[in-house]
């Protein structure tokens, strides 16, 4: 239960002089849309599992500027990076967590050259490090030889090259991997990314969401795992509109690892 759930504030942590191991970068997706806050709340519960020194700005958080960035509007982007940079710098953060791709893309890639420089992490990276250090165990539990597809969100994937933590991740709840006939460096983007989340379709036979939902079903998956949220929403989406919803799960990786471990 959420009462359950400890997420400590960088300021309480600099009012108690301490520094965390890293901050939890929530995300607006994570912290406003009711199904993105399933996913934060997974991923807390597993920080919390494995012992991570963690915090979260809080109210001092805001959106990192990606939509508006990705839909031409470079001014207000600079305007709220610029603003982010200044609460994370005079925090003196170094490391960086996040269970959205489109933040961490961001983060990692255009605040260095506003002044922003942080070590920054998907969080399936982070979980895979905890994995190897021994700080968290897996077990396959509910999902033990379950059909599962990967969706590769494209500001992962395609745009910053990270292919198999959430691939390890899934094989280590002993479920079987099933790639799609477009996966990795040739997949689909879910028809969200680039500020496309926020406007109607544009003309065309087919919604995006549609043929990526259709080459996931092609696998047979009884789940099909995202590791981004406008990629879940994109993915449910389509699942509704084939009637499939009853039949196929849509799930974050760290929902994946928090139900198997039963958090």
């Amino acid at each position: 239960m959420s009462e359950q759930l400890k997420v400590p504030t960088m300021a309480e942590y600099t009012a108690q002089g301490k520094q965390p191991e890293v901050l939890f970068w929530v995300g607006c997706a994570g912290s406003f849309d009711d199904r993105a806050k399933k996913i934060t709340k997974a991923f807390v519960k597993i920080l919390n599992k494995a012992n991570v020194d963690f915090a979260v700005l809080g109210a001092e958080e805001s959106c990192t500027g990606d939509p508006a960035k990705r839909a031409g509007n470079e001014f207000l982007f600079q305007m709220q990076a610029v603003t982010n940079i200044e609460v994370l710098n005079a925090y003196e953060i170094k490391t960086i967590v996040t269970t959205c791709p489109h933040c961490f893309n961001t983060l990692k890639n255009e605040y260095p050259s506003l002044g922003g420089n942080y070590d920054v992490l998907h969080h399936t990276q982070f979980l895979r490090n905890l994995l190897k250090e021994g700080r968290l165990t897996i077990e396959g539990g509910q999902f033990k030889g379950k059909r599962i597809t990967f969706h590769d969100p494209c500001y992962l994937g395609r745009a910053n090259n990270v292919y198999e933590a959430p691939r390890e991740l899934i094989q280590k709840l002993d479920a079987e991997l099933i790639e799609m006939k477009s996966c990795k460096s040739r997949g689909l983007c879910c028809g969200a990314g680039g500020a496309q989340m926020f406007k109607d379709a544009e003309p065309g036979n087919k919604e995006v969401n549609i043929e990526r939902t259709e080459q996931a079903l092609e696998t047979q998956p009884e789940i099909i795992a995202a590791g981004c949220p406008f990629c879940n929403t994109m993915m449910t989406d389509g699942v509704k509109n084939k009637e499939k919803e009853g039949k196929i799960a849509v799930m974050d990786v760290a929902e994946l690892i928090a139900n198997a471990e039963d958090l």
